[in-house]
């Protein structure tokens, strides 16, 4: 049976810990000079329903220095454009390669897609949630704080995004403690945060953020909401990841931010460049964490 990666609760703890120390080792051996094979013969097919710089690069880099074959299809370029039905493309689709990936929008789509693949099917980034981009944060959490364990979190911005609801899942999963700080009217529905204790809902970004050991926001206008660019704008006034609102969180606290970011707008150039920020870290880090999923999807992870 086909172990799809949909949500970040589709793995189990153990798995993502394995997959993390993998992803850990992945990127030590890169940088020493080290090549894997653990995806050759492999073909992996990524199709891009939304645009993308980092999923893009991330996905054939990771597959090309494993040994595997990428195909990459944009919407523009396929039938999905013309309307060709969901469970068409992904019968197809998934007869020709051994993995893929899809970036899409509504969660419907995404399940409709996994549902009639024969292969394993990555959420490359969806309304419901960026599952990979999350790999790759805690992933960065665990490189600069040792552990996710009994962290404090911050999110400032948008509490009704994908990415803040992969916190949340995420907060759920691993235990840490989840402060979301956003303006009312752009919080997310109770249902995704009430059975989940360390998720606490916060107005003020101070206080959301004292203590806390990660501060991690998101653009205010994510793609297709550009005609609310200007009251998105006023809505989140107040809520910009500043020097002087990360001077409020731990001495230990990092930066986080999955890109593109708005600088001037959720962030400021300063704290991007700060020595604090990791944001660099965990963009370079997507890669190495997909290559660890794709292993683990495709039966090729190491035993610990």
């Amino acid at each position: 049976m086909n172990r799809d990666f949909l949500k970040l609760s589709d793995l189990s703890v153990g798995e993502h810990q394995r997959l993390f120390s993998r992803a850990i080792q992945l990127k030590a051996e890169r940088k020493a000079g080290q090549t894997h094979t653990t995806l050759s013969g492999k073909t992996i097919g990524l199709i891009f329903e939304k645009p993308s710089t980092r999923t893009k690069l991330s996905f054939e880099a990771a597959s090309l220095q494993l040994g595997g074959k990428v195909i990459t299809l944009q919407s523009g370029e396929s039938q999905i454009a013309r309307g060709e039905p969901v469970r068409d493309t992904a019968r197809v689709a998934s007869s020709y390669v051994d993995l893929l990936m899809l970036r899409t929008f509504g969660d419907e789509r995404l399940e409709e897609f996994a549902q009639y693949s024969s292969v394993p099917v990555i959420n490359g980034l969806s309304d419901g949630g960026h599952p990979v981009q999350l790999l790759a944060d805690l992933m960065t959490v665990i490189e600069r704080l040792g552990s996710l364990r009994d962290r404090k979190v911050a999110w400032i911005g948008d509490g009704s995004s994908n990415m803040a609801h992969s916190w949340i899942e995420a907060a759920g999963i691993f235990g840490f403690e989840l402060n979301l700080c956003a303006p009312e009217g752009f919080r997310p529905e109770k249902v995704r945060y009430q059975n989940i204790p360390q998720v606490k809902l916060f107005n003020n970004p101070k206080e959301a953020v004292a203590g806390c050991e990660v501060v991690t926001t998101d653009v205010w206008t994510s793609m297709g909401q550009e005609k609310e660019s200007a009251d998105r704008l006023r809505a989140f006034q107040g809520y910009q990841v500043t020097l002087e609102l990360l001077d409020a969180a731990a001495k230990n606290a990092i930066v986080l931010h999955c890109l593109p970011a708005h600088r001037g707008e959720e962030i400021t150039d300063e704290v991007i460049e700060d020595p604090r920020s990791a944001i660099f870290d965990e963009a370079e880090n997507r890669m190495h964490a997909q290559k660890a999923l794709m292993e683990l999807l495709l039966g090729k992870l190491p035993e610990a």
